[in-house]
């Protein structure tokens, strides 16, 4: 076996290998030489290059979404650690397990003047768990460090910094290890639930005639399916869902903005809960938040092992739990009251219903016919990928099959790194992977198709409206130039030669004819990576989606 000679680096590779983070994603650089070395000689490790250390921190987040396990980005010293911080701010919110593991200039190094040095110790502290500063040649202290910071990313779930300093010379190797790495495990608190702290649930249940459950991005299959058969029995019992939450009922609404954008301040006080339950990530609708910050529910648990959210300034309880836990704690102790509170919303949402398939039926070719029309034909158990911005809005109006999982970015909102985290959740899946994204999005993170991993069978949907169109509905919308320029970013690109380079497979479709064969060809080809550009007309998109919600009554 093949080591690095310095043996900071060898405790790094060898706690790594103890600790079970096999994932390893590197940078090129110099600095990060000795790392390098070891984790590729290593046939434990599973390495990627990734040139971009934006895109391949991306990349690693996309993996570490679908396995759930920690993955470590390494990079070279200076600038490039930086380029980290945007998918590690994503998995901070998100909390997916991230380790950054940052080559560094020895600290007598330090604003003295040497290329390529910056200030890399807690560069992340704003949004790491833990920072692990490591010393040359104080080994008790670094392994310590390291241990901590592995198991702060896999028992609480987000990023971590381990910065290690690195001397010249970088590149001399060994047969033999120098070190003995002492391994040491951090303890995760049980998940029980106080006694107390249950009565006092099922005692305000029980007197509740209106319970509304909203849930945020979600894991797939994270709730028992007994769970959801009693939420669907109970008539006191709301279930609000997202895309993102990857929860499925005949009974459940998933389409909020398209049920209570129409409301009136009747309806909403009708509809405001005495208590609110959410669990999940971030939730995609405006609209929901501000309903709930206006008509504030008497209760709001929120049920979460790590992160009590007081999103609508209402939080009464935080329930430090799994939502299955919870509720199956809580469910059978609970007794069903009267109540008219589901069977109002199921009869709102199926009218809801029956003026979405209208409406969708007479409109034009735009960006809410075009979501429509590929929802529709996605492959069952697959996987997608959605982009932020317009992108997740329109996949919130629109059902898919249960089958198929669904990821967003929803931690951070950002636009940028889409296309790499899912191509990294391609890699790391073994379902067919689409992603479906904005112009913009796809623009800004281009350099996530300089990637020599993507899956042959990944598709790219790209819904290309000549701009930011998202600001297009949003309040503040005249056109100008200075709208045009400064906030949609008018253009006129197209990622026809990007494809070129990148070796995807490249087909157009600006009509609904063209639409349809664009999705069959799209899902018929395996044997290399797929872009579908579709072009949407920029100045109509606003106006059918605006339209819509006016019809919906």
């Amino acid at each position: 076996m093949i080591y690095p000679k310095i043996p900071l680096a060898q405790s790094i590779i060898e706690l790594c290998l103890a600790k079970g983070v096999t994932t390893i994603v590197i940078s090129p650089g110099s600095r990060n030489a000795p790392l390098t070395i070891g984790f590729v000689n290593n046939p434990n490790f599973q390495c990627y290059s990734i040139a971009d250390e934006r895109c391949a921190a991306f990349f690693a987040l996309g993996i570490a979404q679908q396995t759930k396990e920690p993955v470590a980005v390494v990079c070279t010293s200076g600038s490039a650690v930086l380029n980290y911080y945007p998918a590690v701010a994503e998995a901070f919110y998100s909390q997916i397990p991230l380790i950054v593991i940052s080559a560094d200039r020895p600290q007598d190094k330090i604003d003295i003047g040497d290329g390529q040095t910056i200030r890399q110790q807690k560069v992340f502290s704003n949004h790491s768990l833990y920072n692990a500063n490591l010393i040359e040649d104080l080994e008790v202290h670094n392994h310590y460090e390291i241990n901590k910071a592995i198991d702060a990313a896999r028992l609480q779930r987000g990023p971590v910094h381990i910065n290690a300093p690195f001397e010249e010379p970088l590149y001399e190797t060994t047969s033999e290890l120098s070190v003995a790495i002492t391994v040491s495990a951090f303890a995760k608190e049980p998940l029980l639930i106080e006694k107390y702290e249950l009565e006092d649930c099922v005692s305000l249940w029980n007197k509740a005639r209106k319970k509304l459950i909203l849930v945020g991005v979600n894991a797939p299959n994270d709730i028992d399916q007994a769970i959801i058969e009693s939420w669907a029995q109970d008539p006191s019992v709301v279930i609000m869902t997202e895309t993102t939450s990857n929860l499925h009922h005949p009974s459940f609404i998933n389409n909020i903005d398209t049920i209570i954008t129409p409301f009136t301040a009747v309806d909403f006080e009708n509809f405001q809960p005495d208590i609110l339950v959410t669990f999940g990530g971030m939730i995609v609708s405006k609209r929901i938040k501000a309903f709930l910050r206006k008509y504030v529910p008497q209760e709001h648990w929120h049920v979460d092992e790590l992160r009590g959210y007081d999103t609508f300034d209402a939080l009464t309880k935080h329930i430090k739990t799994s939502p299955s836990l919870f509720f199956n704690s809580l469910l059978p102790l609970t007794q069903k009251v009267e109540s008219d509170y589901f069977d109002t919303m199921e009869a709102i949402s199926m009218l809801r219903n029956q003026k979405t398939a209208e409406y969708l039926a007479k409109i034009p070719f735009s960006d809410f016919k075009v979501f429509d029309k590929i929802i529709s034909v996605l492959p069952k158990n697959s996987q997608l990928q959605i982009s932020n911005s317009s992108a997740i809005r329109y996949a919130q109006l629109i059902a898919i099959d249960p089958s198929i999982e669904v990821f967003c970015n929803r931690g951070t909102s950002g636009i940028d790194g889409s296309t790499s985290t899912a191509i990294g959740a391609a890699v790391a899946s073994a379902k067919q992977g689409t992603l479906i994204t904005g112009d913009v999005s796809f623009l800004y993170d281009s350099n996530g198709l300089w990637n020599n991993y993507i899956p042959k069978n990944f598709k790219i949907i790209l819904i290309n409206n000549g701009g930011g169109g998202i600001f297009r509905i949003l309040p503040g919308h005249q056109e100008t130039n200075v709208f045009n320029t400064f906030f949609e970013t008018t253009h006129q690109l197209t990622a026809e030669h990007l494809a070129t380079m990148f070796g995807f497979d490249y087909q157009i479709a600006d009509s609904d004819e063209s639409l349809k064969h664009g999705l069959q060809l799209l899902f018929e080809k395996n044997e290399q990576p797929c872009i579908l550009e579709i072009f949407t007309p920029t100045l109509d998109n606003d106006k059918i989606l605006l339209q819509f919600f006016k019809e919906l009554v």
